[in-house]
């Protein structure tokens, strides 16, 4: 797979082989996507700063299974609403350097109206 617009053309084709498009409001994604974002975070859940590598390792299977439906959710809600994912990422990236410019932002994890 070389694109992303591949890849998403896939997951829809996926999809509607099933005939599942019928399960997938914008607020069925959205939901589904936060739901598995819960599940990614469960693997996570007893983890501690000195054994999260480990912990990785042996779920690795498990946190890519979560990350993937994590993505294949996003980039459905994304195509069903014609929200280009590449083009919000990329006006994110400009508003978040705006908010956050290296200068002041750089080691501190305080917000931008803090910064």
């Amino acid at each position: 797979m070389d694109t992303l617009g591949e890849l998403t053309r896939q997951i829809v084709a996926f999809r509607d082989e099933r005939d599942w498009k019928q399960f997938h409001s914008p607020r069925n994604l959205a939901a589904s996507i936060s739901i598995e974002a819960a599940e990614l975070l469960e693997c996570f859940q007893w983890s501690s700063d000195e054994t999260i590598a480990e912990d990785v390792e042996k779920r690795r299977g498990e946190i890519e299974e979560e990350i993937a439906d994590v993505l294949i959710y996003t980039l459905l809600l994304a195509h069903d609403t014609g929200i280009d994912p590449i083009a919000a990422i990329e006006r994110k990236l400009a508003a978040n350097d705006a908010k956050y410019p290296a200068e002041k932002a750089k080691g501190s994890r305080r917000k931008y109206t803090e910064l």
